[in-house]
């Protein structure tokens, strides 16, 4: 069974999305194609070409969504849904400010894996 993006974050009880919009938005901020970000999300390459080609909010398995906005999260995205605080209004991705120690490093991606 396929589902939309929505993932519910138990301690917060916040629904998350992501459109395929935000997803390509995402992979040019990081810098990496859909191998990376397949190899980052461990999920399939087939996997993440499916995704994207989603025509809005992107439908899948829930664990393969979990994983994906996982990812990205832990990756520095942060996925902004319709309604929330943006000074445009609409849905968008940003990279999240790094704390100040690590300000003027750069993330390496080795593998499929943040370095």
């Amino acid at each position: 069974m396929r589902y939309p993006a929505i993932v519910r974050d138990g301690a917060s009880r916040h629904v998350r999305m992501i459109t395929s919009l935000q997803m390509r938005a995402a992979r040019a901020l990081l810098n990496i194609d859909q191998r990376q970000l397949a190899d980052l999300s461990r999920l399939s390459l087939p996997t993440i070409q499916r995704m994207e080609a989603s025509e809005d909010i992107v439908r899948g398995n829930v664990d393969s969504l979990m994983k994906l906005i996982g990812a990205l999260e832990t990756a520095g995205v942060e996925l902004i849904g319709e309604g929330a605080a943006s000074e445009g209004g609409g849905r968008g991705v940003r990279l999240r400010a790094r704390p100040r120690a690590m300000r003027g490093q750069r993330k390496a991606f080795h593998g499929g894996r943040v370095a």
